[in-house]
Protein backbone atom coordinates (compact mmCIF):
# COMPACT_ATOMS: atom_id res chain seq x y z
CA UNK A 1 0.00 0.00 0.00
CA UNK A 2 1.14 3.51 -0.75
CA UNK A 3 1.49 6.13 1.87
CA UNK A 4 -0.77 9.15 1.49
CA UNK A 5 1.95 11.74 0.82
CA UNK A 6 4.28 9.62 -1.29
CA UNK A 7 4.31 9.74 -5.09
CA UNK A 8 4.51 6.50 -7.02
CA UNK A 9 7.91 5.78 -8.55
CA UNK A 10 6.51 3.86 -11.53
CA UNK A 11 7.01 5.67 -14.83
CA UNK A 12 3.83 6.73 -16.50
CA UNK A 13 3.42 6.57 -20.23
CA UNK A 14 1.36 9.01 -22.19
CA UNK A 15 -1.67 7.62 -24.00
CA UNK A 16 -1.08 6.66 -27.62
CA UNK A 17 -3.34 9.43 -28.85
CA UNK A 18 -1.17 12.13 -27.23
CA UNK A 19 2.05 11.01 -28.91
CA UNK A 20 0.61 10.80 -32.43
CA UNK A 21 -0.28 13.63 -34.76
CA UNK A 22 -3.98 14.45 -35.08
CA UNK A 23 -5.82 12.26 -37.60
CA UNK A 24 -3.21 9.47 -37.51
CA UNK A 25 -4.20 5.93 -36.64
CA UNK A 26 -2.26 3.86 -34.09
CA UNK A 27 -1.36 1.08 -36.58
CA UNK A 28 -0.07 3.55 -39.16
CA UNK A 29 2.39 5.47 -37.02
CA UNK A 30 5.39 3.68 -38.53
CA UNK A 31 4.30 4.16 -42.14
CA UNK A 32 3.75 7.87 -41.54
CA UNK A 33 7.32 8.17 -40.28
CA UNK A 34 8.74 6.38 -43.32
CA UNK A 35 6.69 8.46 -45.76
CA UNK A 36 8.42 11.63 -44.51
CA UNK A 37 11.60 10.56 -46.28
CA UNK A 38 11.85 11.75 -49.87
CA UNK A 39 11.45 8.99 -52.43
CA UNK A 40 14.33 8.15 -54.67
CA UNK A 41 13.87 7.67 -58.40
CA UNK A 42 13.88 3.88 -58.09
CA UNK A 43 11.25 3.93 -55.33
CA UNK A 44 9.02 6.21 -57.39
CA UNK A 45 9.35 3.91 -60.42
CA UNK A 46 8.55 0.84 -58.29
CA UNK A 47 5.50 2.58 -56.79
CA UNK A 48 4.29 3.67 -60.23
CA UNK A 49 4.74 0.13 -61.59
CA UNK A 50 2.86 -1.30 -58.60
CA UNK A 51 0.03 1.19 -59.14
CA UNK A 52 -0.09 0.32 -62.83
CA UNK A 53 -0.18 -3.42 -62.08
CA UNK A 54 -2.95 -2.89 -59.53
CA UNK A 55 -4.93 -0.90 -62.11
CA UNK A 56 -4.48 -3.71 -64.66
CA UNK A 57 -5.57 -6.32 -62.10
CA UNK A 58 -8.66 -4.30 -61.20
CA UNK A 59 -9.53 -3.83 -64.87
CA UNK A 60 -9.06 -7.55 -65.60
CA UNK A 61 -11.28 -8.49 -62.65
CA UNK A 62 -13.98 -6.12 -63.87
CA UNK A 63 -13.79 -7.42 -67.44
CA UNK A 64 -13.73 -11.06 -66.32
CA UNK A 65 -16.76 -10.45 -64.11
CA UNK A 66 -18.65 -8.82 -66.97
CA UNK A 67 -17.67 -11.62 -69.36
CA UNK A 68 -18.72 -14.36 -66.94
CA UNK A 69 -22.01 -12.59 -66.30
CA UNK A 70 -22.68 -12.14 -70.01
CA UNK A 71 -21.53 -15.55 -71.26
CA UNK A 72 -22.34 -17.84 -68.32
CA UNK A 73 -24.75 -16.41 -65.77
CA UNK A 74 -27.36 -14.91 -68.10
CA UNK A 75 -27.65 -18.00 -70.38
CA UNK A 76 -27.97 -20.25 -67.33
CA UNK A 77 -30.70 -17.98 -65.97
CA UNK A 78 -32.52 -18.10 -69.31
CA UNK A 79 -32.16 -21.89 -69.38
CA UNK A 80 -33.57 -22.14 -65.87
CA UNK A 81 -36.55 -19.98 -66.77
CA UNK A 82 -37.14 -22.01 -69.93
CA UNK A 83 -36.97 -25.31 -68.06
CA UNK A 84 -39.27 -24.13 -65.29
CA UNK A 85 -41.79 -22.87 -67.86
CA UNK A 86 -41.63 -26.18 -69.73
CA UNK A 87 -42.09 -28.10 -66.48
CA UNK A 88 -45.11 -25.99 -65.56
CA UNK A 89 -46.61 -26.55 -69.01
CA UNK A 90 -46.00 -30.31 -68.78
CA UNK A 91 -47.64 -30.46 -65.36
CA UNK A 92 -50.68 -28.55 -66.62
CA UNK A 93 -50.87 -30.90 -69.61
CA UNK A 94 -50.75 -33.94 -67.31
CA UNK A 95 -53.52 -32.57 -65.11
CA UNK A 96 -55.61 -31.72 -68.18
CA UNK A 97 -55.13 -35.19 -69.66
CA UNK A 98 -56.12 -36.71 -66.34
CA UNK A 99 -59.39 -34.78 -66.30
CA UNK A 100 -60.08 -35.69 -69.93
CA UNK A 101 -59.33 -39.34 -69.17
CA UNK A 102 -61.72 -39.32 -66.20
CA UNK A 103 -64.44 -37.70 -68.31
CA UNK A 104 -63.87 -40.20 -71.14
CA UNK A 105 -63.92 -43.02 -68.60
CA UNK A 106 -67.29 -41.90 -67.25
CA UNK A 107 -68.75 -41.57 -70.76
CA UNK A 108 -67.36 -44.93 -71.92
CA UNK A 109 -68.49 -46.63 -68.72
CA UNK A 110 -72.09 -45.89 -69.69
CA UNK A 111 -71.64 -47.63 -73.07
CA UNK A 112 -69.18 -50.52 -72.51
CA UNK A 113 -69.00 -50.84 -68.71
CA UNK A 114 -66.18 -49.98 -66.37
CA UNK A 115 -63.69 -52.72 -67.37
CA UNK A 116 -64.10 -51.89 -71.07
CA UNK A 117 -63.66 -48.16 -70.41
CA UNK A 118 -60.46 -48.78 -68.45
CA UNK A 119 -59.11 -50.98 -71.24
CA UNK A 120 -59.90 -48.41 -73.95
CA UNK A 121 -58.37 -45.46 -72.06
CA UNK A 122 -55.29 -47.52 -71.11
CA UNK A 123 -54.86 -48.55 -74.74
CA UNK A 124 -55.08 -44.94 -75.92
CA UNK A 125 -52.37 -43.94 -73.43
CA UNK A 126 -50.12 -46.82 -74.51
CA UNK A 127 -50.55 -45.88 -78.20
CA UNK A 128 -49.80 -42.21 -77.41
CA UNK A 129 -46.62 -43.17 -75.54
CA UNK A 130 -45.52 -45.40 -78.46
CA UNK A 131 -46.03 -42.56 -80.94
CA UNK A 132 -44.02 -40.23 -78.73
CA UNK A 133 -41.26 -42.83 -78.34
CA UNK A 134 -40.99 -43.43 -82.10
CA UNK A 135 -40.80 -39.70 -82.83
CA UNK A 136 -38.13 -39.24 -80.15
CA UNK A 137 -36.00 -42.17 -81.39
CA UNK A 138 -36.11 -40.87 -84.97
CA UNK A 139 -35.08 -37.38 -83.88
CA UNK A 140 -32.16 -38.81 -81.88
CA UNK A 141 -30.97 -40.95 -84.80
CA UNK A 142 -30.77 -37.92 -87.12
Amino acid sequence: MEEPGKVSEEPTSAPASDSMPPGAEPGKAKSAATSDKPKTGVDAIIDAAADLLQTVVDWLRQEAGALVREKVVLPIQRLGLTLSSALAAAMLLAVGLTFIAVAAFLVLADFVGYPGALAIIGGVYVLASLVFLVIKVRSIQK
